[in-house]
């Protein structure tokens, strides 16, 4: 390959590019398609640069890359490119982490599974926040550790080696982030880089199916290197000057505590994490830490509802896969079943066991934006209950994932969970950065506050807070937030009413009017339109074809604010999507709720939605 056509492209992409591949979570939404979105983008992408074509027009044209940042999007699939062009790798066997120690763990879990040995090895100093024992006892993940002076005296070995590449030694050398230092005996190479985060390289054919693990992982308990960094990491790689960020990380960081704050009622430190499900994952591996500590030789139980966002539903049964004292037990909370009442059984069940409960929920449920009678839930999770032998059963902790209304003050001191020990967090993609980043935070009231320490430990032991720059951007959002909650409820009302008195006889899923006075305001509803059929499959498929037909025709009509998207608490527009293809995608297929979820933005063309709305009807 021809080093120097490469570089030189990439840099065209670089002054060419849509600042939307910079600015945004998520690019082209009106060009998505879900089981393309790990190729398509790279194939056009390579297709433009076999004709040396890096136009403004051209870029702006390529689909959605990945998603949600999480797994990737067009920055990250740019710099993975590049730096496989350059050493004759195919792309996907370069995988970017805005992690440095989550990589170590993709490849550890995977071992795990496969009751393969893993050696790491590593020249000069380990990463700060690489705790061996911990990865040993809490994560139950086996290794050699060993530092070694260079890579050409690497003996033979029996299992898979990883090896940890320190880039601050190697670009004092003149040395480019990423080049890789491999070697026959080196199954997977991580380049560290001490600002931007970790790239994996996957060597040899032998690995090739641990991709697609590595990048579930990726998915699910990280997220790719940033927009911000992927670009510094280009502009390193075609030999420009890095510009530095301007940003004053203590400064911000205080400002979204502050916020967090007030907006929570809470006075516990707030957690800042690269994305909400980083998030969710310290939280967890810090109770799983804390039980073993706490409640030694006892079973832990998760419980979780089967048909709760996919990332967090995934999240728990993968963790629960890879340790033999974690179960995961459903909570059945949406259509027929009650939260409380699910929750009461369940509890009971697990204290017969003497085990340690650990429940994670939305208020309002996804998707069917379902609130519990929230005295009921607050008695039902104090109620002390006894084990199968007569003695105090342990406490459950409540983790209550607050994505839908970061508004509501649950765990302030006079909140309706004050007696229960309680960790609240939200996906700060959704209304903390108005989904101009992915950070996420939590909280604890001060029944749980103690938690935090552990919590922290694991996230900084994955290297999962944010960045500085995602702070800042979540200190410029924060302070109006609330304001934004409560204009986006007022065009999401105003919009339900219109469906509803267009279209009587569809069934939409919202809060009432009584639970908006109590402050649930959110912005997201869902829609199960109307259909016909002489049996449950023909009824099935007419509605999933309804619901396909008025997404495409509010995209396709007002594309300029109409998106395909899971997501929620944008700035402008509205975001259509069918959770049981996109955020269900990884919940069972009994639980998952073909219907349409809408979230609407403080700042759209109502009037503009109503009227395709109304054209929508007149053609069912």
């Amino acid at each position: 390959m021809n080093e120097k056509q490469v570089l030189n492209f990439v840099e065209n992409v670089l002054d060419n590019m849509p600042t939307d591949w910079l600015r945004l979570t998520t690019h082209r939404l009106d060009i998505y398609n879900e089981g393309l979105a790990k190729t398509q983008f790279l194939e056009q992408f390579e297709d433009l640069f076999n004709k040396n074509n890096s136009e403004p027009s051209a870029l702006a044209g390529l689909p959605t890359a990945y998603d949600y940042i999480r797994l990737g999007h067009p920055l990250s699939s740019v710099l993975e490119w590049a730096i496989a062009k350059l050493n004759d790798l195919k792309p996907e066997n370069v995988i970017s982490f805005s992690s440095r120690t989550i990589p170590v763990l993709a490849v550890l879990r995977k071992n795990l599974f496969n009751n393969k040995n893993t050696r790491i090895l590593y020249t000069g100093e380990l990463p700060d926040h690489f705790d061996a024992e911990t990865l040993k006892r809490v994560y139950g993940y086996n290794f050699e550790l060993k530092q070694i002076e260079n890579v050409e005296e690497i003996p033979e070995f029996n299992g898979s080696t990883v090896f940890i590449s320190n880039e601050d030694a190697g670009l004092s050398a003149g040395r480019k982030f990423g080049d890789p230092d491999l070697t026959r005996e080196i199954d997977f190479l991580i380049s560290v880089h001490p600002h931007f985060g970790s790239i994996l390289l996957v060597n040899g054919e032998k690995n090739d199916n641990y991709i697609s693990e590595i990048q579930h992982v990726r998915r699910r308990e990280t997220i790719a290197m940033t927009p911000a960094d992927c670009y510094s990491a280009l502009q390193q790689l075609t030999g420009r000057g890095v510009v530095e960020e301007k940003t004053n990380p203590e400064t911000n960081k205080a400002k979204v505590e502050a916020s967090i704050r007030s907006i929570t009622g809470t006075n516990s430190k707030a957690l800042l994490a690269s994305s909400g499900l980083s998030m969710q994952y310290a939280i967890m591996m810090g109770l799983i830490d804390e039980a073993l500590e706490k409640h030694k030789g006892k079973a832990i139980k998760i419980i979780v509802p089967p048909n709760c966002y996919g990332g967090t539903n995934d999240q728990a049964r993968r963790v629960a896969a890879a340790l033999d004292n974690v179960e995961v037990l459903d909570l059945l909370v949406d259509g027929n079943n009650d939260m409380v009442l699910s929750i009461d059984h369940v509890l009971d069940r697990v204290a017969k066991e003497d085990a340690v409960p650990y429940i994670i929920a939305e208020i309002p449920t996804n998707p069917r934006v379902e609130v519990p009678d929230l005295q009921k839930l607050r008695e039902v999770l104090s109620k002390v209950r006894k084990t199968a032998t007569g003695e105090i059963a342990i406490d459950p902790v409540f983790i209550l994932d607050q994505t839908f209304c970061p508004n509501v003050r649950f765990l302030a001191k006079d909140g309706i969970l004050s007696p229960i020990r309680t960790i609240s967090y939200v996906s700060g993609s959704k209304f903390p950065s108005g989904g101009k980043c992915t950070a996420g935070y939590c909280v604890a009231n001060e029944k749980a506050e103690a938690s935090l320490d552990k919590i922290e430990k694991h996230l900084v032991l994955c290297d999962n807070e944010a960045t500085g720059l995602q702070v800042e951007i979540l200190a410029e959002q924060l302070p109006s937030m609330n304001q934004r909650i409560k204009d986006a409820y007022r065009n999401t009302r105003e919009f339900v009413d219109f469906i509803r008195e267009t279209l009587p006889e569809a069934k939409i899923n919202f809060v009432s009017e009584e639970l908006a006075a109590e402050g649930f305001t959110p912005s997201v509803f869902s829609l199960d339109l109307p259909t016909k059929g002489n049996t449950h499959e023909e009824r099935e498929a007419y509605k999933r074809a309804l619901n396909q037909k008025l997404i495409n025709m509010m995209i396709n009509e007002i594309p300029n604010e109409s998106k395909y998207c899971v997501s929620y608490g944008q700035l402008k527009g509205c975001y259509w999507t069918i959770p049981a293809t996109s955020t269900q995608g990884t919940t069972k297929e009994a639980d998952k709720d073909y219907i349409a979820r809408v979230s609407v933005s403080p700042d759209l063309d109502l009037e503009h939605h109503k009227k395709v709305f109304q054209d929508f009807v007149a053609q069912i």
